[in-house]
């Protein structure tokens, strides 16, 4: 019952670095639930676009792209950014934010992409590299990655009680008590939770909730149709198998963490937005759900030992990017663990917990 590290939570951010670490420490992975990823990743409509979350993002992005296309979890997507007159000031901006980032952003009529879109969405900017994620995919590999390089997973076992004596941790759930050197924060909605169970500062990481609809429409999304986001940030709708179409209104209303579930009134929005963007007719609603997407202040990621609290690594706050950035978090996250050089040529230390510091 003695580990290097234990991780807390086995949604995409736990799993994902119980698998970088493989077989070089004796891992724990420890999950409230009976399933894990069931309040985020197991909820998402993840795409990979390297815009998504702004440029503090991106490299996390970029360098998450070869893992995925190599491990087949990427299909071709696209992304289409549209907007109207008003909007000119945030388009222009969103091309200056990713000019010299390397992402390929064309200007484009709209029209030429989404057929029946109104007149007066005269904005459109092409992301040409924007894919689907098969998120169960990716997340059933990265737990079978852990499991053959030994990492041991306990469900249903929320933490409820984390005391570091002598240099170990003792960590007491339902399960049972466990030792570990090392306690990781890869809770999700409930990372400033755990961090107060081990003594930790909380670092202001808040959850939201995202709203998510399934539509059937005539006419069907259309074959070829991108992903469609409003550069406005008020909703964004994607093709789905089977000709149904996934959308929601972008939002992000603050939540307590816990199972959420959508509002009629979000999903209303979503629906209204949508037929302001374009004439089809919605036939049929067919599924609605919510997820959580939790954020730090700043709204980049929290990868890092904490400097009040010993052998306390934070491995939080990625919003609603943390599929599309796994494989360059973990790998970041490993090393840093691990007491590695990472190898990615990315300035890290914009994501340390440290920055929080008052001094």
């Amino acid at each position: 019952m003695s580990y290097d590290i234990a991780i807390i939570g086995a949604g995409m951010a736990g799993a994902s670095l119980a698998a970088e670490i493989g077989s070089r420490a004796r891992v724990l992975l420890i999950e409230a639930e009976e399933v894990p990823g069931y309040h985020a990743t197991g909820r998402s409509a993840a795409f990979w676009s390297e815009t998504y979350g702004g440029a503090g993002i991106q490299p996390l992005t970029t360098a998450s792209g070869d893992a995925l296309r190599s491990g087949g979890f990427l299909d071709p997507l696209g992304s289409l950014h549209i907007g109207r007159a008003a909007d000119a000031g945030q388009a222009d901006a969103f091309l200056r934010e990713f000019a010299d980032s390397g992402v390929t952003l064309t200007p484009v009529d709209p029209h030429d992409h989404v057929p029946g879109l109104r007149p007066g969405w005269t904005i459109g900017i092409m992301e040409p590299s924007c894919a689907y994620i098969d998120v169960a995919a990716l997340h059933a590999t990265m737990l079978a990655r852990a499991r053959r390089s030994g990492t041991s997973l306990v469900l249903g076992a929320p933490l409820k009680a984390a005391r570091r004596t002598n240099g170990q941790w003792h960590l007491e759930t339902p399960r049972g008590v466990y030792q570990a050197t090392v306690l990781v924060d890869a809770a999700g909605a409930w990372a400033d939770h755990v961090a107060g169970l081990a003594g930790a500062a909380p670092l202001g990481i808040q959850p939201y909730r995202r709203t998510m609809v399934q539509l059937a429409t005539e006419p069907t999304p259309p074959a070829g149709l991108p992903h469609v986001v409003h550069v406005g940030g008020g909703f964004y709708f994607k093709p789905e198998a089977g000709g149904r179409l996934w959308l929601s209104p972008h939002d992000e209303s603050a939540t307590a963490p816990g199972d959420v579930q959508p509002e009629e009134l979000d999903v209303a929005i979503a629906i209204d937005r949508f037929e302001q963007a374009v004439d089809w007719r919605v036939t049929r609603l067919e599924r609605t759900w919510a997820g959580l997407r939790s954020f730090a202040p700043d709204r980049l990621p929290v990868y890092g030992f904490a400097p009040d609290t010993p052998g306390f690594f934070w491995f939080a706050g990625q919003g609603g990017f943390g599929i599309q950035t796994a494989p360059a978090a973990a790998a970041i996250g490993a090393a840093l663990i691990l007491g590695e050089r990472p190898s990615l040529r990315i300035d890290i230390d914009r994501y340390s917990p440290s920055r929080f510091r008052h001094e």
